[in-house]
Protein backbone atom coordinates (compact mmCIF):
# COMPACT_ATOMS: atom_id res chain seq x y z
CA UNK A 1 0.00 0.00 0.00
CA UNK A 2 1.45 3.49 -0.60
CA UNK A 3 2.31 5.59 1.59
CA UNK A 4 1.97 9.55 0.79
CA UNK A 5 1.72 12.87 1.92
CA UNK A 6 -0.25 15.59 0.48
CA UNK A 7 0.71 18.93 0.11
CA UNK A 8 -1.65 21.72 1.28
CA UNK A 9 -2.40 22.59 -2.15
CA UNK A 10 -4.07 19.20 -2.84
CA UNK A 11 -6.05 18.87 0.17
CA UNK A 12 -7.07 22.02 -1.21
CA UNK A 13 -7.90 20.94 -4.47
CA UNK A 14 -9.54 18.37 -3.14
CA UNK A 15 -12.04 20.65 -1.31
CA UNK A 16 -12.89 22.99 -4.40
CA UNK A 17 -12.99 20.44 -6.57
CA UNK A 18 -15.27 16.85 -5.74
CA UNK A 19 -14.44 15.29 -9.03
CA UNK A 20 -10.97 15.80 -9.61
CA UNK A 21 -7.58 13.86 -8.52
CA UNK A 22 -7.02 15.39 -5.11
CA UNK A 23 -10.51 14.65 -4.15
CA UNK A 24 -10.72 10.60 -5.58
CA UNK A 25 -7.24 10.13 -3.62
CA UNK A 26 -9.05 11.20 -0.22
CA UNK A 27 -11.68 8.59 -1.86
CA UNK A 28 -8.75 5.66 -2.05
CA UNK A 29 -7.48 7.10 1.76
CA UNK A 30 -11.22 6.34 2.86
CA UNK A 31 -11.07 3.32 1.24
CA UNK A 32 -7.97 2.19 2.30
CA UNK A 33 -6.14 1.85 -0.63
CA UNK A 34 -3.91 3.75 0.40
CA UNK A 35 -1.99 6.01 3.52
CA UNK A 36 -2.17 9.56 4.12
CA UNK A 37 0.41 10.47 6.67
CA UNK A 38 0.57 14.08 8.47
CA UNK A 39 1.93 15.93 11.88
CA UNK A 40 0.44 17.40 13.90
CA UNK A 41 1.94 20.71 11.86
CA UNK A 42 1.12 19.99 9.02
CA UNK A 43 -2.46 19.04 9.87
CA UNK A 44 -3.05 22.56 11.59
CA UNK A 45 -1.72 23.99 7.75
CA UNK A 46 -4.35 22.02 6.39
CA UNK A 47 -7.07 22.77 9.10
CA UNK A 48 -5.83 26.63 9.01
CA UNK A 49 -6.48 26.80 5.11
CA UNK A 50 -9.71 24.86 4.75
CA UNK A 51 -11.09 26.98 6.95
CA UNK A 52 -10.00 30.36 5.56
CA UNK A 53 -13.19 31.45 3.62
CA UNK A 54 -11.33 32.08 0.63
CA UNK A 55 -11.15 28.61 0.04
CA UNK A 56 -14.63 27.40 1.63
CA UNK A 57 -16.43 29.96 -0.44
CA UNK A 58 -14.85 29.19 -3.38
CA UNK A 59 -15.75 25.00 -2.71
CA UNK A 60 -19.78 26.17 -2.44
CA UNK A 61 -19.38 25.38 0.78
CA UNK A 62 -20.71 26.52 4.15
CA UNK A 63 -17.92 27.10 7.26
CA UNK A 64 -19.73 24.13 8.67
CA UNK A 65 -19.24 22.46 6.00
CA UNK A 66 -15.85 23.19 5.90
CA UNK A 67 -15.29 21.76 9.49
CA UNK A 68 -16.95 18.44 8.70
CA UNK A 69 -14.50 18.39 5.66
CA UNK A 70 -11.15 19.08 8.15
CA UNK A 71 -12.84 16.19 10.54
CA UNK A 72 -12.60 13.85 7.93
CA UNK A 73 -9.27 14.92 7.08
CA UNK A 74 -8.54 14.11 10.71
CA UNK A 75 -10.11 10.96 10.59
CA UNK A 76 -7.88 9.63 7.71
CA UNK A 77 -4.61 10.48 8.67
CA UNK A 78 -2.02 8.46 9.98
CA UNK A 79 -0.24 10.66 12.49
CA UNK A 80 3.51 10.60 12.13
CA UNK A 81 5.69 12.15 14.74
CA UNK A 82 9.17 14.26 13.76
CA UNK A 83 12.05 13.32 15.59
CA UNK A 84 14.79 14.70 13.29
CA UNK A 85 14.47 17.99 11.30
CA UNK A 86 16.65 18.43 8.52
CA UNK A 87 15.85 22.38 7.81
CA UNK A 88 16.61 24.39 6.02
CA UNK A 89 16.59 22.59 2.66
CA UNK A 90 13.97 23.40 0.94
CA UNK A 91 13.17 26.89 -0.84
CA UNK A 92 9.61 27.32 0.87
CA UNK A 93 9.87 26.67 4.68
CA UNK A 94 6.23 25.71 5.18
CA UNK A 95 7.22 22.95 2.69
CA UNK A 96 9.93 21.82 4.93
CA UNK A 97 7.31 20.28 7.55
CA UNK A 98 5.47 18.09 4.25
CA UNK A 99 9.13 16.64 3.70
CA UNK A 100 9.76 15.86 7.39
CA UNK A 101 6.60 14.03 7.71
CA UNK A 102 7.78 12.13 3.80
CA UNK A 103 11.00 11.61 5.59
CA UNK A 104 10.11 10.52 8.99
CA UNK A 105 7.08 8.59 8.21
CA UNK A 106 8.74 6.38 5.07
CA UNK A 107 6.57 7.82 2.48
CA UNK A 108 6.94 6.85 -0.66
CA UNK A 109 6.26 10.50 -2.17
CA UNK A 110 4.89 13.74 -1.74
CA UNK A 111 2.05 14.51 -3.69
CA UNK A 112 1.67 18.25 -4.91
CA UNK A 113 0.78 20.44 -7.39
CA UNK A 114 4.06 22.50 -6.71
CA UNK A 115 7.09 19.92 -8.27
CA UNK A 116 9.69 22.25 -8.58
CA UNK A 117 9.14 23.49 -4.82
CA UNK A 118 10.49 20.81 -3.82
CA UNK A 119 14.02 20.44 -5.98
CA UNK A 120 16.12 17.56 -5.15
CA UNK A 121 16.27 16.95 -1.70
CA UNK A 122 13.11 14.46 -1.66
CA UNK A 123 15.55 12.56 -3.98
CA UNK A 124 18.37 12.66 -1.00
CA UNK A 125 15.47 10.44 1.13
CA UNK A 126 14.49 8.03 -1.96
CA UNK A 127 11.12 10.04 -1.85
CA UNK A 128 9.73 11.00 -4.95
CA UNK A 129 7.65 14.28 -6.02
CA UNK A 130 4.56 13.50 -7.64
CA UNK A 131 0.96 15.22 -9.09
CA UNK A 132 -2.14 13.47 -7.49
CA UNK A 133 -2.97 13.00 -11.22
CA UNK A 134 0.28 10.51 -11.06
CA UNK A 135 -0.42 9.45 -7.53
CA UNK A 136 -4.39 8.45 -8.35
CA UNK A 137 -3.17 6.43 -11.54
CA UNK A 138 -0.66 4.53 -9.49
CA UNK A 139 -3.14 3.76 -6.90
CA UNK A 140 -6.00 2.77 -9.52
CA UNK A 141 -3.44 0.54 -10.98
CA UNK A 142 -2.64 -1.82 -7.98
Amino acid sequence: MHRFVFDTDVIIAAMRSPSGASAALLGAVLDRRLTMLASVPLFFEYEAKCTDPVHWTAAGMTREQADIFINGIAALVLPVKTHYLWRPMLRDPNDEMVLEVAVNGRADAIVTFNLRDYGTVPKTFNIEVIKPSTAIRRVRNE
